[in-house]
């Protein structure tokens, strides 16, 4: 639709593995996947349900009805009984037990739980992959000498190879966060409204065990060892916090990477790839903007700036849960993980065509050599007795 406004996220940035994992597609088949593992879970503790009705759920997970859906939410101004209705249009004899006990917390905070661990999952990949990349450019570059800037002024000599590392050890430090998110994944579980399970010790006719089981069943049906051990209605809001805390993290890494190529391509040093029919300016054709790491910074700063929604949210939910989260965590989220993506993206292509110029760098180095000699001229005075 060209009429309508289009995230650039999705437009331009986003690779269509991440736009798929935050799609309308995935979140409400994810709502049906788990109503089912509700059910199922439900029956298996000993409520009245039966094989078919869970075996007719579980024939229409992906074929969701969305006219139906958005026709009911108009009328009761609440999606998720909207999308409840619209299953139970099309499984009539399970209706009477989608949803039984539930809050809609318990499909919308665990979806949003699956769904950011899954785009984690995909981060964690894609930062493995620039890693690799930057690593085989650091080897190949290792012996290169070239000049090494302190507040951008010449200082002593380094390696090509060895200012790449620390483009590594920084997002190696990012993978480090990212694992030790992704190893504490749980979900919310199914909690009730205030997280007491109160629904569900009625159900279960004041059977603690059974509702602490209950839990367990649907952690491990929907692929998860664990849930919280306490809550209010919704998961803790500081695990969005964390979540873009990390996302933040890469995107610090990836705009001080993006800073020094940049500075290098002016320079003339190293350059980001450039393709035979790029046009570097409308009205300097001479000219090879670093378009691409520019893209980077400027995707990186969103990010940046994004992280402390979650933040602020965290910050101020009332008691057991308020609904002024919502609406912001539908866009700050997911909008997180996409410019990560396309960062991500950016970096691998940035680094996989990186051209180095060695005897610029040679000039360059050796115009500047006899000023750094100052510095072991210093040292071998001290050695002799010199103080000042």
């Amino acid at each position: 639709m060209t009429n309508k406004y289009e995230s650039p996220l999705n437009s331009r940035y986003a690779s269509k593995e991440m736009q798929y994992i935050f799609s309308p597609d995935k979140k409400f088949s994810t709502w049906r996947k788990l109503w089912i593992a509700l059910a199922e879970s439900e029956k298996e503790l000993g409520l009245d349900i039966t094989d078919e009705q869970i075996n007719e759920m579980k024939s229409h997970i992906e074929d969701i009805n969305y006219d139906v859906a958005a026709e009911r939410e108009k009328e009761v101004r609440h999606d998720v009984m909207a999308h409840v209705y619209a299953f139970g249009m099309q499984c009539p004899s399970a209706k009477p037990i989608i949803h039984l006990g539930a809050t809609s917390c318990y499909v919308g905070d665990n979806t949003d739980i699956i769904i950011m661990t899954e785009a984690m999952r995909l981060v964690e990949k894609k930062l493995v992959n620039v890693i690799a990349e930057l690593a085989k450019f650091a080897k190949i570059n290792k012996d290169l000498p070239t000049l090494a800037f302190t507040h951008f002024q010449p200082a002593q000599p380094t390696t090509v190879g060895k200012r790449a590392t620390l483009w590594i050890q920084d997002l190696l430090l990012d993978l480090e966060d990212v694992k030790y998110q992704l190893s504490k994944a749980k979900l919310l579980g199914c909690k009730g409204t205030t997280g007491t399970q109160a629904s569900f010790m009625e159900l279960f006719g004041g059977d603690h065990e059974k509702c602490k089981e209950l839990d367990r069943k649907i952690a491990k049906k929907m692929g998860y060892d664990d849930c919280f051990a306490v809550s209010g209605q919704t998961y803790p809001r500081k695990l969005d916090s964390q979540m873009l805390g990390v996302l933040s993290g890469i995107a610090q890494s990836a705009y001080k990477f993006s800073n020094d190529i940049r500075l290098l391509q002016h320079l003339k040093q190293i350059e980001e790839p450039f393709e035979k029919s790029q046009i570097g300016s409308s009205a300097m054709a001479y000219k090879r903007n670093p378009m691409r790491s520019e893209r980077i910074g400027s995707l990186a700063r969103y990010v940046i700036v994004d992280a402390l929604n979650p933040a602020v949210t965290a910050a101020t939910q009332w008691f057991e849960r308020t609904l002024d989260d919502s609406a912001n965590k539908r866009i700050s989220i997911p909008e997180a993980f996409l410019a990560i993506d396309a960062i991500l993206s950016l970096y691998i292509n940035v680094v996989d065509g990186l051209v180095v110029y060695p005897k610029v760098i040679r000039q360059q180095f050796m115009r500047e050599i006899p000023f750094m000699a100052t510095e072991n001229i210093m040292m071998d005075a001290v050695k002799k007795g010199g103080d000042s």
